[in-house]
C-alpha cells in the first residue's frame, strides 16, 4: 500500500470517485437504459468537445441536453418536468466513506476538488452531498473536460506545488493516466461505477476505498482538526 509521505495536496476527482453518479440518476430515471442514454450522451457530447467537432459548452448544457433525450424516449413534455430533471446530475448521494473520509484527509493536507462539471452544477453537488474542501475546480474555468492536460494543470497551479507533490485520486483509470501524463501522483480508489485499471497501468497506490487512503496518509482517526 502506499504510504504518503512527500505529498502536500490532495486532489480528488468527484462525480463516480465521491458521488454515486448512476445511482442519483437512478433516483431521477428508475429505467437503467434512461441512465444509459443519459450517460451516452454526456460522453458522446464531451468526447466531440474534446476533438474539436463542438465548441465548449458546460455541464449544465450537456445535462439540459441529456434530459430532453431521455424524455423524449420516455415520452415526457412536461417543460417542468424536463427542467427538474436536467438537474438529477446535482443530486448524486455521496460514498458512505466519502464525507468523513475528506474531512480527515483535510486535517492535514489542503483538499481539492477537480471536477468535468461546471461550475455552478459542481457547488450545488458538493453542498448536496455535504462534501467539504479547501477548494473545488471545474474544468470549465479552462473550457475543457478532463483528461485534457490544461484541467489537470489548473489544479497544479492552484495546489502551489510542483506537480510530484500533488497527489490526483480517482476511481477512473483514464482520469488517473491523464493526471499522470502531467506529473502527477495517482492513487486509485475502488468503487463500483469506477474504470478499473488496465494491466499495463502503473499508479502510485490502489485502494479498496477512502478509509484505505486516509489509513496510509497516517492521519489517526482521533486526530484534531486543525483548519
Amino acid at each position: 500500500m502506499m504510504e504518503i509521505h512527500d505529498i502536500e495536496v490532495v486532489v480528488f476527482d468527484v462525480l463516480g470517485t465521491l458521488v454515486d453518479e448512476p445511482g442519483g440518476l437512478r433516483a431521477a430515471l428508475p429505467d437503467g437504459e434512461l441512465v444509459t442514454l443519459w450517460q451516452q450522451h454526456v460522453e458522446t457530447e464531451q468526447q466531440r468537445i474534446a476533438d474539436g467537432l463542438r465548441p465548449y459548452v458546460n455541464s449544465e448544457v450537456i445535462d439540459r441536453e441529456a434530459a430532453e433525450v431521455v424524455a423524449a424516449r420516455a415520452g415526457l413534455t412536461d417543460p417542468a418536468a424536463i427542467a427538474r430533471l436536467a438537474t438529477a446530475g446535482q443530486k448524486l448521494p455521496p460514498w458512505p466513506d466519502s464525507v468523513a473520509g475528506l474531512d480527515r484527509l483535510a486535517r492535514r493536507f489542503p483538499v481539492i476538488g477537480l471536477s468535468n462539471a461546471g461550475r455552478r452544477a459542481l457547488l450545488r453537488i458538493s453542498a448536496h452531498a455535504g462534501l467539504r474542501w479547501h477548494a473545488a475546480l471545474s474544468g470549465e474555468t479552462v473550457q475543457a473536460y478532463k483528461p485534457a492536460p490544461e484541467v489537470y494543470r489548473l489544479a497544479i497551479d492552484t495546489a502551489g506545488y510542483p506537480p510530484e507533490r500533488v497527489l490526483m485520486v480517482a476511481t477512473h483509470a483514464w482520469d488517473l493516466r491523464g493526471a499522470q501524463a502531467a506529473g502527477m501522483r495517482t492513487a486509485y480508489v475502488e468503487r463500483p461505477v469506477g474504470d478499473p485499471p488496465a494491466g499495463t497501468d502503473a499508479f502510485d497506490g490502489y485502494f479498496g476505498g477512502l478509509g484505505e487512503l486516509v489509513t496510509a496518509s497516517g492521519i489517526p482517526e482521533s486526530a484534531p482538526s486543525g483548519r
